[in-house]
């Protein structure tokens, strides 16, 4: 799978435990993130990845930030993206299941390390049930 990750400056360990995991999984990652603690803009690293997931660059992104808000709320607003805010597995189990999520946003300072890289683990590894879901799914975007 090809994934896109970004970060900002609240997530730089974050992003390295999870890229070492999809790389030691074969993934190839395209890392778009900051890999310094000084404080960078969210939004710049957000888009990045939502374009390349909007224009099917990759198959899924993943985003983090402090509260894991911010950079979802910017991914969102592009076309065929839809990002699930996850701080549990079980969330973004059902964020792949119910909602075709395309995009994992992480809240690095409400989550451990070892708990983002399995929810990444998780969400990557779930599949989209359709059925019902499918008629909601569709009902989400605004164009």
């Amino acid at each position: 799978m090809k994934i896109s990750i970004g970060n900002d400056h609240a997530g730089p360990e974050y992003k390295k435990a999870i890229v070492e995991m999809l790389i030691a999984k074969g993934h190839e990652v395209t890392n778009y993130g900051t890999d310094t603690l000084d404080s960078v803009d969210y939004p710049d690293f957000g888009h990045l990845v939502a374009k390349d997931v909007s224009e099917e660059k990759a198959d899924f992104g993943i985003v983090i930030c402090g509260s894991g808000n911010g950079i979802s709320m910017t991914v969102n607003k592009h076309p065929k993206v839809r990002a699930a805010l996850c701080w549990i597995k079980e969330i973004a189990i059902l964020a792949r299941e119910h909602n075709d999520a395309n995009i994992i946003s992480i809240p690095a300072r409400y989550t451990s390390i070892p708990q983002a890289v399995d929810m990444v683990d998780h969400f990557l590894n779930t599949s989209f049930e359709g059925g019902r879901h499918q008629t909601r799914v569709n009902k989400i975007a605004c164009q």
